[in-house]
């Protein structure tokens, strides 16, 4: 049976996945990402699934590939989101319905998946991914913004009924990256955005693997439900 700390990341083969994909191998875990396309990371711990996060059968599939591969699952991160800024009077339907598919369905999905492996050890951490968006209300993302909203909820609540597994849950509110999510977004409206921070950059990889590396480690078992936003954003 294997005894290496065992991981799932949502979103791997680009951005902030790919960063903490290659950064938990650099620690020893095993890694098993989850995207629709290839990611090119070539490390003889990690395990690619060419799987979408809202599709209940695939997702089903991957855990179950996991369970068999590994015997054991520790801490999942629900990375994976789109975005769209974009007037709500403006905003297609089929945009909605994919930003909502992927950010909320596809958290809810791998997390009950991944718990069912979790509560068979009485131990497992689950991180998931808000925005700033959320308590700055930004205009022109009535979508995302409500999406990532609701996975604040999804992470309070799922905290407490997995807490009698041993299963910590809680989320982080990234302040804008530079990746592929925000590349559309005019350099403007994100200089507008930097100033509503108490520390007015840009953030970088390394705050958020310093916040995940926080909430899975043993010794935080008693944080649960919480969200941190970065940057100095309440």
């Amino acid at each position: 049976m294997n005894d290496r700390p065992v991981m799932v990341i949502t979103g791997s083969s680009r951005g902030i996945g790919f960063y903490l994909a290659n950064y938990f191998l650099d620690r020893g875990f095993l890694v098993a990402g989850f995207s629709r396309r290839d990611a090119e990371i070539s490390h003889p711990s990690y395990r690619h699934f060419s799987v979408w996060v809202s599709d209940e059968t695939g997702i089903k599939k991957a855990f179950k590939e996991i369970r068999q591969g590994y015997g054991r699952l520790d801490v999942l991160i629900n990375n994976a989101g789109i975005a769209a800024m974009n007037h709500s009077l403006l905003m297609p339907t089929d945009s909605f319905e994919a930003i909502y598919s992927t950010n909320v369905k596809g958290v809810f999905l791998c997390s009950r998946e991944s718990a069912k492996l979790m509560k068979k050890n009485g131990f497992g951490r689950i991180v998931n991914f808000s925005t700033v968006a959320v308590p700055l209300k930004l205009a022109g993302e009535a979508v995302y913004a409500s999406s990532k909203a609701a996975v604040v909820s999804l992470t309070q609540i799922l905290a407490k009924e997995l807490a009698e597994f041993g299963i910590t849950v809680n989320a982080i509110g990234p302040t804008p990256i530079k990746t592929d999510l925000i590349r559309s977004v005019p350099e403007e409206k994100l200089a507008a955005l930097l100033e509503l921070q108490a520390i007015p950059r840009f953030g970088e990889f390394r705050d958020i693997s310093n916040v995940i590396d926080f909430f899975i480690r043993p010794g935080s078992d008693f944080v649960t439900g919480q969200t941190i936003y970065l940057g100095g954003v309440s």
